[in-house]
């Protein structure tokens, strides 16, 4: 599956608990990453800064599905189901 340029849902969604630049703790859950610009592309894309986590990310449908709403709604469902 190709990602969808301008969802962002993998840059809102889950939580990432390793440094981003601009957020040295990592984000919580829903919360936008500072490097997600207005149009929902991330800033750092292809650049060494960029985290671990975000470079092994792949888009499939299980995770993105059909529309970003879903993306959305299927990521924070994966986020609370791995809380301990």
């Amino acid at each position: 599956m190709e990602c969808r340029l301008g969802c962002g849902a993998c840059c809102i969604a889950p939580s990432i608990t390793t440094a981003i630049p601009g957020m040295p703790d990592g984000k919580p859950a829903g919360v936008r990453c500072i490097q997600l610009n207005e149009d929902n592309l991330c800033k750092i894309f292809g650049q060494t800064e960029r985290p671990d986590v975000c470079l092994r990310f792949a888009a499939t449908e299980d995770v993105c599905g059909a529309t970003n709403d879903e993306a959305i709604w299927l990521i924070q469902s994966l986020e609370a189901a791995t809380q301990s």
